[in-house]
């Protein structure tokens, strides 16, 4: 997602008052509006949303903005207070004033320190051009801290939010568990004494991570913060005593802080979780076939996946509140199967019913996580669209399928040994395409849904052939 890192006058305006921030507070869309300016507009509009995006705010007290009320409180003094009386100190070798800095060096210098030896070919220059150099080249490094330190906010709030998700995520995923494991009898108990002991081990594991890791971003927030004290203290010196300190200063700024990024990887593993429960559990006694369920953690946000991640429902209309994980699709209304194949014969069937637009077919890892490129192979489907049926072998190649008659339940059957994927009309038995391809790594179920009237269900269906174990 693009962001500006760049600061101008702009930034410490408010846009209702138009005047310099006073005590401005963050809404939750990042927007800053002064804090009398957000609460008179709530009050009138009878609603708290944002006056710039109109994004809803549930906390009737949003936070104050520290860094940008200190940074507006500074601009303000600038603007309303006299400039510091200048004061001038004397060389303690020579009793002249030190009217002059040496850049090498970093000291200041009287004018018979500027023709001394130990000074000899370097850049001396007057305290007052030098102290206006050096406090653009310090307001620089005091704007790319600030930049930074907004980055370090809107990757920790994109941590909160996976965070405050994944609770929300494993509530619901301990409640189909339980709904699931109802319906079976005391054998079930220890099944999901099992499970549920998994699901909170993932939970505590991956909570733990994400409270280190907003720990981290804050205590490195924390540090800018201090640096950015610093800097701001000291361009409020008097020019002596700036120049005095620079250095010191200087040496505070040349920290480094390791780059920081999003949740990747957080999101509770639901599919492993819940995964048709029951099927499962009936294996362990008497079947040995794998079943096939939808991965909700890469759903793109107009998918409803059913609780038992066995359909699916396009809908533009109800657009869903998710974190922005990687492992999402967001430019095709895509989802994958719960697990890759990376050996072995597996077949499941789609019901697509009167879908208007659809694709089914299988994806290799490596493609799919290389989705924001699409290459020209990885991907093998059969699909239907404004009243054609085609398949293809990459996003952007499709060529027409000679299909007589409606199409409501299709079969995909991989056979990764042997290099194939066979497509079949499974209502009619008919059989649609064979592709061909020797396979290297993982494949997985891929489908795209773009019809809001008719959801898609996967179903597995045994296969003679077995996974290698």
């Amino acid at each position: 997602m693009a962001c500006r890192l760049s600061i101008t006058e702009e930034d410490f305006y408010c846009p209702i008052c138009c005047d310099i921030f006073r005590d401005p507070v963050l809404l939750p869309c990042s927007h800053s509006i002064c804090n009398g300016c957000v609460k008179t507009f709530w009050n009138r509009r009878e609603t708290q949303d944002c006056p710039i995006c109109r994004t809803l705010s549930s906390d009737p007290n949003p936070p104050i903005n520290i860094v940008l009320r200190n940074m507006c409180d500074l601009m303000r003094e600038e603007t309303t207070q006299e400039p510091p009386v200048e004061t001038v100190e004397f060389c303690s070798l020579h009793g002249e004033p030190l009217t002059f800095f040496c850049t090498e060096d970093q000291e200041l210098a009287c004018g018979k320190c500027r023709n001394a030896k130990s000074h000899k070919n370097h850049c001396i220059r007057s305290t007052a051009d030098a102290s206006q150099d050096l406090r653009q080249q310090l307001q620089l490094k005091l704007k790319a801290f600030l930049e930074r330190l907004r980055v370090y906010e809107r990757i920790k709030q994109s941590w909160d939010e996976t965070a405050e998700y994944i609770k929300k995520q494993s509530q619901h995923t301990e409640t189909t568990i339980k709904v699931a494991f109802e319906k079976l009898h005391q054998f079930l108990d220890n099944e999901e004494a099992a499970r549920m002991t998994m699901l909170r081990k993932e939970e505590e594991q991956k909570s733990e991570i994400i409270k280190n890791k907003i720990e981290e971003i804050r205590s490195g927030m924390f540090s800018f913060s201090r640096i950015i004290e610093s800097i701001e203290e000291q361009l409020r010196r008097n020019d002596y005593t700036f120049l005095v300190n620079y250095k010191a200063t200087i040496e505070r700024t040349k920290c480094t802080m390791r780059d920081q990024t999003g949740p990747s990887g957080m999101l509770i593993n639901v599919a492993k979780h819940v995964g048709n429960i029951t099927f499962e559990v009936s294996k362990k006694l008497q079947a040995n076939a794998r079943y096939i369920t939808f991965d909700p953690n890469t759903a793109h946000p107009y998918l409803l996946v059913s609780d038992d991640l066995t359909s699916i429902t396009y809908t533009d209309e109800h657009f869903q509140q998710l974190p922005a994980n990687p492992e999402r699709f967001d430019g095709y209304t895509s989802i994958l199967g719960s697990e890759g194949f990376n050996s072995g014969t597996h077949c499941w069937d789609i019901e697509v019913g009167d879908s208007t637009a659809w694709a089914v077919g299988v994806i290799t890892e490596s493609a799919y996580k290389h989705r924001q490129t699409p290459s020209k192979t990885g991907l093998w489907y059969v699909g239907f669209c404004n009243g054609k049926y085609g398949k293809g072998c990459s996003p952007e190649i499709l060529t027409l399928l000679r299909v007589t008659q409606r199409i409501q339940r299709i079969r995909v059957q991989l056979d990764w040994d042997k290099g194939k994927v066979t497509f079949t009309d499974s209502g009619r038995n008919i059989d649609l395409h064979v592709f061909k391809h020797t396979f290297t790594e993982r494949v997985f179920p891929y489908v795209y849904s773009h019809c809001m009237k008719h959801p898609m269900r996967i179903i597995a269906v045994k296969t003679a052939v077995e996974a290698h174990v």
